[in-house]
């Protein structure tokens, strides 16, 4: 299942709040279009991520790393995702 979590990147704070579990990832990236207009925020700011966790969660659940990763086994992963944008 796909959620938004919480993630503010900080090593020493591992645990990732679940703010939203999605059975897409186009639902997923809509509900994170929508908090990042209601917090005014652009992606990167508003400290909040898509993941594919890999056991059930539920809202509220806290995750660490190897709950989740960035994409979902077998998804098609955009070419933009998997080429660095400097040499």
């Amino acid at each position: 299942m796909f959620a938004l979590i919480y993630d503010t990147r900080e090593l020493d704070k591992p645990q990732k709040r679940v703010l939203s579990v999605h059975k897409t990832r186009q639902t997923a990236e809509r509900v994170l279009e929508i908090r990042m207009a209601r917090l005014g925020k652009k992606v990167e700011e508003c400290d909040t991520r898509i993941v594919w966790v890999k056991r059930t969660v539920k809202r509220e659940d806290v995750v660490i790393d190897r709950d989740f990763s960035t994409w979902k086994p077998g998804e098609k992963v955009p070419y933009g995702e998997t080429h660095s944008d400097t040499d």
